[in-house]
């Protein structure tokens, strides 16, 4: 387990072995200028505060990608009336390249694209993919890199939890 420092929330656990020295997300969010897959600005991070974040930095050229996209797909219906939020970053050179995959592998949650990389290298994102799931009072409070199958339940059990947390 690795403490990380946020801003005036004090500390805050995180599960995983990330070498990850993330903030609290007012402090990233302003890094990550997202859009839209046609290059039109996307929603704000600070927007999301309130909800549930399951944030997912994927590449098409990621293999285990697919499996996850078929859990976000899942963990967005079941938890779309929960103040849950997904939001899949894409991290391709190319925006034709996520296009190509979301249409082998469509997607009913956020899909957004962070052209100047910025936003990965905040989050120091090291693999793909790398999921950070976000409470409501925007603390970062689990980072999960690669995707095997054997740990969804454990994913669904803390977005469920979180979702069940007051802010």
């Amino acid at each position: 387990m690795k403490k990380i420092k946020l801003s005036m929330m004090g500390l805050v656990w995180l599960f995983g072995s990330s070498n990850l020295s993330a903030e609290h997300l007012d402090r990233v969010s302003s890094a990550c200028g997202l859009t839209t897959l046609d290059g039109k600005p996307a929603v704000e991070l600070q927007e999301l505060k309130g909800k549930v974040v399951y944030m997912d930095f994927w590449a098409s050229w990621c293999p285990p990608c697919v499996k996850s996209f078929a859990f976000l797909n899942q963990l967005e219906q079941e938890m779309k009336d929960h103040d849950v939020h997904i939001i899949a970053v894409n991290l391709d050179e190319k925006v034709k390249d996520a296009q190509e995959f979301l249409t082998k592998h469509p997607a009913n949650f956020s899909i957004v694209v962070d052209p100047s990389k910025e936003c990965a290298k905040v989050f120091e994102v090291m693999a793909m993919p790398t999921s950070y799931i976000i409470d409501k009072k925007g603390n970062i409070r689990h980072v999960h890199q690669g995707f095997r199958p054997g740990e969804t339940e454990g994913l669904r059990a803390l977005v469920t939890q979180l979702a069940s947390e007051h802010p």
